[in-house]
Parts: C-alpha cells; sequence; structure tokens
C-alpha cells in the first residue's frame, strides 16, 4: 500500500530535523533481519541514545537536500533495504550500536555513513568509526590520566604517615 502525500512529507520533515542535528548516520543493509531481530536493534539503539529508522531512500534524499551540510553529500551508496542509525549525542554511537549487533547478527551489513560535516563514509570507515571509544570513555580516560599524578603523590604522602603510625604505636606498646 502507498503512502500519502501528507506522510511522505512528515517522513521528509522527521528526516531532515534527525540529519540537521545527528553527529553520526550510519546506514545498513537489513534485508534477511526478523521483525524480533530489528526490535533487539531498536531496543538497544535506544539505550545508547540512538534512533533506528527505516525509511526509502528517496525521502532521505530529499530531505537531505534540504539540510545545507548535505545538499553536495554523494548519496550513490543509498540502495536497497537501508535503516539508518542517527545519534545526536554521539560521533560513534551509531556505529557502534550497530556493529555489536552485526556480530551476533551477519544479516546486517554496513553499507556506509555521513558525518555531521556532510562527508560520506565508507563501509570501512565506519567500522573503524566503531572501534574507537565512546566519548565518555575518551573522558573519563583523560580525567584518568590527569588525576594519576594526584594518586600517586597521595598514595606516597599515606604511606609515610602509616610508617610513622607504626612508629608511634611500636613505642607507646613497649
Amino acid at each position: 500500500m502507498a503512502i500519502s502525500r501528507d506522510k511522505k512529507q512528515a517522513l521528509v520533515a522527521q528526516m531532515t530535523d534527525a540529519l540537521t542535528s545527528s553527529k553520526l548516520t550510519v546506514f545498513a543493509q537489513y534485508k534477511d533481519l526478523s521483525v524480533a531481530d530489528l526490535q533487539e536493534l531498536r531496543r538497544a539503539a535506544r539505550e545508547a541514545g540512538v534512533t533506528i529508522t527505516v525509511i526509502k531512500n528517496r525521502l532521505v534524499r530529499v530531505a537531505m537536500s534540504q539540510v545545507e551540510t548535505y545538499k553536495d553529500t554523494d548519496t550513490s551508496a543509498l540502495e536497497g533495504q537501508l535503516l539508518y542509525a542517527i545519534s545526536s549525542d554521539d560521533e560513534v554511537a551509531p556505529a557502534q550500536v550497530l556493529d555489536k549487533f552485526a556480530k551476533t547478527h551477519p544479516a546486517l551489513q554496513f553499507v556506509g555513513g555521513f558525518s555531521d560535516e556532510g562527508l560520506a563514509l565508507s563501509a570501512e570507515d565506519v567500522k573503524a568509526l566503531a572501534g574507537l571509544p565512546s566519548k565518555n570513555q575518551l573522558i573519563a580516560e583523560v580525567v584518568a590520566q590527569l588525576l594519576s599524578p594526584v594518586h600517586d603523590v597521595t598514595n606516597a604522602l599515606s604511606g609515610n604517615l602509616h610508617a610513622l603510625l607504626d612508629g608511634v604505636e611500636a613505642k607507646a606498646a613497649a
């Protein structure tokens, strides 16, 4: 059953909004996945702050033409049955969610992606992004590195204090 013009316009408007705020958009083929598999993927994506959308490629092209960033982006890879993973919060979350899901469901195949700068990414680029730590993980690693000298100094000072206390306790006991 064909969808009405109003429904198509609503889908294009929704996709335009998603692309405007997107940090990364990843698209993948989902040809042999069951409805239950797609529900599982959507649940995992929702937990990671990623939106999964299944929409006709033609409507995605129309939406991209309405966003200044994506007007000149190559859309030749948008062929076949594709799902779109979009995140407005994290630059690598869509790639990570799909990559993790693809490890247990090999029917999901990366096709490519679009960066927030309007660059078309290949499937290899998306897989490389999936291997990167998330933004929060990187922030935690930087904070841990910055706090490392503080912990070292604290441990050294507390070691000396423990030795002093042990000496005082030994004298008091004698």
